[in-house]
């Protein structure tokens, strides 16, 4: 795929995480789900910013976190997401540029401002998300560069995108680019929440083949097909898509295509810490390696390796070069 103009290009909405250490009990005082993400309006943003204990910010999203990632593995990478011209709208447009991902998308002067997350890790290390999606909200057709994305070998997309209609209408229009420039557009499910408000649209996306990739975590699978046993919903998932990879934390990953699965287990870690954006950068490296041509059990190999690095610390972002960290589990060369 070298005649791309860029490897990875990404489509999400643009967001800054402020993640803080908390206890189960103010999960409950606060009336959250553990390990859901809540959509919220500014008021309740507030309520929660002035609730939660000290916090680091960290520009983040679905798919921003994956394009980060997937830049640190040395691919070319663009990100597409709306910002507002304001400091938390210049904090994450510096950052995700910082990281080497192309980002050109023009921010709003007006309106709601940049998206936030407030992301409550727990000592078992789990994430409890709540997130005001502001300005990310007005991603819109226009938006959407047919040139940058005819010229990328693959276009990823976050299923967040389909709670506004103008999002959803962008992720859509650039599908159709991908496609005409025969291109491979992906997918993440992204929460099984989200599954659960748009389940017939996603597996028609999939049925269709407007997405030739799809990535989902277990909890999305059982929520995709309505099913606790995980072997229906993967043999229904097999006659579905094209292209499937199943995250499953500690038991690693499976990928699925109509004629076979591989079972490829996770990498280990010492100790885990936060599993925010281990999902992100496991589709990091599994689309590095597509992008590169490098198989299946490869690409999901450095997935694994990437989720690992991340669930190690605070924070949705590689710390390591994932680059040299993949040279390092030989991996790369």
């Amino acid at each position: 795929m070298t005649n791309a103009r860029y490897e990875v290009l990404g489509i999400g909405n643009a967001i800054v995480d402020v993640i803080a250490r908390a206890e189960d009990d103010f999960l409950v005082r606060q009336g959250m789900h553990k390990g859901a993400m809540t959509l919220i309006d500014e008021e309740r943003a507030q309520h929660i910013y002035d609730a939660m204990g000290p916090a680091i910010e960290a520009s983040g999203g679905s798919a921003a976190n994956t394009i980060h990632g997937v830049a640190s593995f040395g691919a070319r990478t663009s990100f597409v997401g709306k910002v507002r011209d304001d400091e938390l709208g210049q904090a994450f447009a510096h950052d995700i540029r910082a990281a080497g991902v192309a980002f050109d998308t023009p921010p709003a002067f007006e309106g709601p401002s940049t998206a936030r997350c407030y992301v409550l890790v727990t000592p078992d290390g789990q994430r409890t998300m709540n997130t005001y999606l502001g300005a990310a909200q007005d991603l819109h057709p226009k938006d959407i560069d047919s040139e940058a994305i005819a010229g990328a070998a693959i276009t990823y997309l976050e299923g967040y995108l389909w709670d506004p209609k103008n999002a959803k209408d962008a992720f859509l229009k650039a599908a159709t680019i991908a496609h005409d420039a025969h291109r491979t557009v992906a997918l993440t499910l992204s929460d099984a929440f989200c599954v659960d408000r748009y389940r017939a649209e996603f597996l028609e996306l999939v049925r269709s083949k407007t997405v030739d990739l799809l990535f989902a975590n277990e909890a999305e699978l059982h929520s995709l097909y309505q099913t606790a046993d995980f072997d229906t919903a993967l043999a229904t998932l097999r006659k579905d898509a094209k292209l499937a990879v199943v995250t499953r934390s500690e038991k690693g990953c499976v990928v699925a295509t109509p004629e076979n699965t591989t079972a490829v287990p996770a990498a280990p870690i010492e100790r885990l810490v936060d599993t925010t954006g281990a999902g992100d950068l496991f589709a990091a490296g599994f689309l590095f390696g597509t992008a590169r041509g490098l198989g299946d059990e490869r690409a999901a190999r450095l997935g694994a390796l990437a989720a690992a690095e991340v669930i190690s610390h605070l924070g949705a972002r590689p710390e390591k070069s994932l680059s040299a960290l993949a040279q390092e589990n030989g991996l790369l060369k």
